[in-house]
C-alpha cells in the first residue's frame, strides 16, 4: 500500500508530510519517557524486520493480486504507539530514499497510512481492550486479527480520499473504494494471523515486555536477549532468501488502479515538484525495487520474460539485507537521541 507520487498533488502530499512530521514530534516528546538501553535495540531489531516482511508479497487467491504486511500493529504491541510510529517511520524513509519504494512526495502519506492507523487507533480501540489485562492466545489472535483489518481498512480508505482529492488522476471515488477496500479486507486478515504469530511468541519468551510496553513503561533490567536474537535471525532468512519467494502479482494497490483506470501505474508530472523529487529519489534510491540497477538500453534489459518463481536474486538478497540494516540503524540512532535529550533535561 506505498502510495506513488503519481497519485498526489504537491498540496495533499504536503499537507500530509505536515501531518506526519507533526505527529512524529508529538511521538518524539512521548516516547522520551519509556526509551532505555533494553527497548532502543528491539525498536532496531524490530524495524529491520518490519522492513524484511514487507519485501514479500503474498498472492491473495482467485483475485491475482498480492499483498504485504504493513506491521503497524506488531511494532505498536511489542513498543508501544510512540516507539512504534518513530519505527514504521524509519522502515518507509528507507525504502523510499534508497529502493525507490513508494516516492518522497508520498512519504508523509505512507508514513501517515501505515502508522497512525494501526497505532493510534486501532491498537488502542480495539487491541487493547480485547487481549489487554487478560491475555492469552486466543485473546492475541483476536484482538490481533480484528486490529489488523480495522487498521488497513483505514488505510486503504486514507490512499483513496488523498488520490482523489489530489485529483491529477482520473481515479474515480466510488469505483476505486469498491476495489480498494475488499482486497485490503483480505491482507488485513493475513496481517492479523502474522501479527498473532509473532506476539503470541515474544508472550511466550517475555510477558512482560507487552505488558510495559501497554503502560508505556521502561524495560528497565528486563533482559530480551532471545527475544532480540530470534527477530534478527528471523529477519536475515526473511530479507536474505524468504523474499525470493514473494509472490509477482501486483498489490493491493496496483491492483485496485488496474480494475478501476486499467492501469497498474501512472506517470507523474514531468514538471515541477514532482520531477524534482523524482530526481532526488533516482539518486538516492542504489537499489531501486529491491534489485540491482540495469541498463534500459542493453538487449537484456529489453527482453521480457515470464518471471521465475522464486526468484533466486542476489540484489534482492542484498536489498532486504541492507535495508535490514539501514533501517536497524537508523531506528537505533532515533532512540539513543531522544534518549540522550531526555537525560539533557
Amino acid at each position: 500500500m506505498h502510495m506513488a507520487d503519481a497519485l498526489l498533488s504537491p498540496a495533499v502530499g504536503g499537507t500530509m508530510w505536515a501531518a506526519t512530521a507533526g505527529t512524529i514530534a508529538f511521538c518524539a516528546k512521548k516516547v522520551q519517557q519509556d526509551l532505555d538501553d533494553r527497548k532502543i535495540p528491539l525498536m532496531g531489531v524490530l524495524g529491520a524486520f518490519i522492513f524484511a516482511a514487507q519485501m514479500i508479497n503474498f498472492t491473495i487467491p482467485a483475485t491475482g493480486s498480492s499483498g504485504h504486511l504493513g506491521g503497524g500493529m506488531i511494532l505498536a504491541i511489542l513498543l508501544g504507539p510512540y516507539a512504534a510510529f518513530l519505527t514504521i517511520a524509519s522502515v518507509l524513509t528507507v525504502q523510499a530514499l534508497f529502493f525507490a519504494d513508494g516516492g518522497l512526495l508520498a512519504l508523509g502519506c505512507n508514513i501517515f497510512n501505515l502508522g497512525v492507523f494501526p497505532c493510534f487507533i486501532a491498537y488502542p480501540f480495539i487491541y487493547k481492550p480485547i487481549a489487554g489485562d487478560r491475555t492469552s492466545p486466543r485473546r492475541i489472535a483476536i484482538g490481533a486479527t480484528l486490529a489488523g483489518i480495522v487498521g488497513l481498512q483505514l488505510g486503504a480508505l486514507a490512499v483513496v480520499l488523498e488520490t482523489v482529492f489530489s485529483g491529477i488522476s482520473e481515479l474515480p471515488l466510488s469505483a476505486f473504494l469498491w476495489a480498494m477496500l475488499p482486497i485490503h479486507l483480505a491482507i488485513g486478515l493475513v496481517e492479523g494471523l502474522v501479527t498473532t504469530a509473532v506476539v503470541t511468541f515474544v508472550w511466550k519468551a517475555r510477558p512482560e515486555i507487552l505488558e510495559l510496553s501497554a503502560t508505556s513503561r521502561p524495560l528497565g533490567n528486563l533482559s530480551v536477549t532471545n527475544v532480540l536474537t530470534v527477530l534478527a535471525l528471523a529477519a536475515v532468512a526473511t530479507g536474505g532468501v524468504l523474499s525470493w519467494f514473494a509472490s509477482s502479482f501486483p498489490d493491493g494497490l496496483e491492483w485496485s488502479m488496474e480494475k478501476t483506470s486499467g492501469q497498474e501505474k501512472l506517470e507523474a508530472p514531468q514538471d515541477g515538484l514532482h520531477h524534482f523529487l523524482a530526481g532526488i529519489q533516482e539518486k538516492t534510491a542504489f537499489l531501486p525495487d529491491y534489485s540491482f540497477q540495469t541498463n534500459e538500453h542493453e538487449p537484456a534489459a529489453q527482453e521480457k520474460k515470464a518471471p521465475a518463481w522464486p526468484a533466486v536474486d542476489k540484489g534482492t538478497s542484498l536489498s532486504g539485507l541492507v535495508g535490514g540494516g539501514l533501517t536497524l540503524l537508523l531506528a537505533i540512532a532515533i532512540g539513543f537521541f531522544f534518549r540522550k535529550r531526555r537525560q539533557v533535561v
